[in-house]
C-alpha cells in the first residue's frame, strides 16, 4: 500500500501522516478511545490483576464494565449494537486492557476478534439477531478451530458435520478454546466431507449450553489465568441449517481471513503486556540503589531499558499498519504475521528483561515482572506458532517476487 493510500484511511496529509507515526500519535478519535481504555485499565484492572492470576479467576465484573463501555463489539457495526470502529481502534484498546490485566486483554482479544467481528462480518441477519447483538454487551462467544490433532494443520480438522434432513449432526471435539467455560455460543468448525480436505472445511454456529455438547476440564496454564481455556466434546449435536456461517465448505478461507484480524489482537495484547513490563523496569529502576546511586544510572541498565524501549516501539509500527491494512479489501496475512512475530518478541524479551532488571524481586510474586513473562509467553503460541508465521511470510514474499 501506497502512503498517499495509507493517509486517505486515516484522514491526514502524506507529511501529517509521516508526522503522526514518528510522534507516535495517533488520530484524535483513537487518542481518545486509548484514553477510556487507560483509564478503565488503571482503575478496574491493574489493581486485581495479581489476584485473578493468582487464583484463575474469571473477571466477572470487568467484563460486565467492558461490555457497557462498547469495549466488547468494537469492530462491529452500529446497526447490530457495536462501537462501529476500525481495526486500529481495536489494536489501541485491546493494548491498554492487556496492559492493566494481560488474561482480561485475552478474553476482550478472541471475543472482539474472532466471534462478534466474524458473526457481523459473515453471518446472516437471523444469525446476527441472535449470535451477534446480545453479545455486544457483555456476553462472550467463543471461536473453536484447533483440535488434539490439528494446530497449524487447519485441513487435518477431525470433527464431522453430517446432514441429516434440515440439520447437521456434529461428532468431535475442540481444543484451546477461550472462554469456553463462560461463553454463549461458539463458532465451530467441522468438515462436511473429509476427502475434500480444506474445501470440505465449514462454519457453524452453536449456542451454548446445547444438547451433546459438554465442556472438557479447564486447562491450568502458564499464564493469562483470568481466562478460562478448555475442550469442546461435542456428540450427535443437532445445528440447523441455518446456523451454518457462510456457505458449506467456506469455513476455511473464513478461518484464516479473520485469523489475520485475531493476530492483530494478539500483537496489541503482547504490547501491553510489554508496556507494564517496560514501566515496571523503569519504576524499579529509578528507586533501586546500589553503589551509593540509582541503578537506572549504571550503563548495563541503560543499555538494557534501551533495548527493551526500541523493540516494544518498532513492534507497536508494525501492529499499526498491519491494523490499518486488515481494513483493506485484500488480506493482509504477511503483515498481520510479521506484527504478531515483532510484538510476541518484544513482550518476552521485555519482560524477561524486566525480571533481570528487577534481580531476585522479578522473581517473586509480590511484583508484577514475573507475570508478565508468563502473560507473554503464551503470544508466540496461539493463533499459529511464531515459526508458522514466518513461513507464511516467506510463502508471500516468494508469490510476490514471483
Amino acid at each position: 500500500m501506497t502512503l498517499r493510500k495509507l493517509n486517505v484511511i486515516l484522514k491526514c496529509s502524506p507529511k501529517q501522516f509521516v508526522r503522526n507515526f514518528s510522534l507516535h500519535k495517533l488520530p484524535e478519535e483513537h487518542l481518545m478511545l486509548q484514553k477510556t481504555c487507560r483509564d478503565f485499565a488503571e482503575a478496574e484492572l491493574k489493581p486485581y490483576a495479581a489476584q485473578l492470576d493468582k487464583e484463575h479467576k474469571f473477571p466477572k465484573d470487568q467484563i460486565k464494565k467492558m461490555g457497557e463501555l462498547g469495549l466488547l463489539s468494537i469492530n462491529v457495526s452500529d446497526k447490530w449494537g457495536g462501537s462501529g470502529q476500525d481495526t486500529l481502534a481495536m489494536a489501541v484498546a485491546i493494548e491498554e486492557i492487556a496492559r492493566g490485566c494481560g488474561g482480561t486483554g485475552t478474553i476482550a482479544s478472541v471475543h472482539n476478534c474472532l466471534y462478534v467481528n466474524l458473526i457481523d462480518r459473515c453471518g446472516t441477519d437471523l444469525q446476527k439477531e441472535k449470535f451477534l447483538r446480545p453479545f455486544t454487551k457483555g456476553t462472550l462467544g467463543c471461536f473453536a478451530l484447533s483440535e488434539p490433532d490439528a494446530g497449524s494443520d487447519v485441513g487435518a480438522i477431525s470433527t464431522t458435520a453430517v446432514l441429516n434432513g434440515d440439520s447437521y449432526i456434529l461428532n468431535g471435539t475442540k481444543s484451546w478454546v477461550t472462554s469456553g467455560i463462560e461463553g454463549k455460543a461458539a463458532v465451530v468448525f467441522a468438515t462436511i466431507d473429509k476427502k475434500l480436505k480444506h474445501k470440505g472445511i465449514t462454519g457453524f454456529i452453536i449456542p451454548m449450553p446445547t444438547e451433546g455438547l459438554s465442556l472438557g476440564k479447564k486447562e491450568d496454564k502458564l499464564g493469562i489465568r483470568a481466562s478460562s481455556t478448555c475442550n469442546l466434546i461435542l456428540e450427535d449435536v443437532r445445528v440447523p441449517k441455518e446456523h451454518v456461517l457462510g456457505k458449506p465448505g467456506d469455513g476455511f478461507k473464513i478461518a484464516m481471513t479473520q485469523l489475520d484480524k485475531a493476530r492483530v489482537g494478539i500483537a496489541a495484547q503482547a504490547l501491553g503486556i510489554a508496556q507494564s513490563a517496560l514501566e515496571t523496569a523503569i519504576d524499579y529502576s529509578c528507586q533501586r540503589k546500589a553503589f551509593g546511586q540509582p541503578i537506572s544510572n549504571l550503563q548495563a541498565v541503560k543499555l538494557r531499558l534501551g533495548e527493551m524501549a526500541f523493540r516494544l516501539e518498532s513492534a507497536r509500527l508494525l501492529v499499526w499498519r498491519a491494523a490499518v491494512l486488515c481494513d483493506e479489501p485484500q488480506r493482509s496475512t504477511k503483515e498481520s504475521s510479521m506484527a504478531k512475530i515483532a510484538a510476541s518478541e518484544a513482550a518476552t524479551f521485555v519482560s524477561h528483561s524486566a525480571i533481570q532488571i528487577l534481580g531476585g524481586m522479578g522473581y517473586v510474586s509480590d511484583m508484577p515482572a514475573e507475570r508478565y513473562y508468563r502473560d507473554a509467553r503464551i503470544t508466540e503460541i496461539y493463533a499459529g506458532v511464531n515459526d508458522v508465521h514466518r513461513q507464511l511470510i516467506a510463502d508471500s514474499l516468494l508469490r510476490e517476487y514471483n
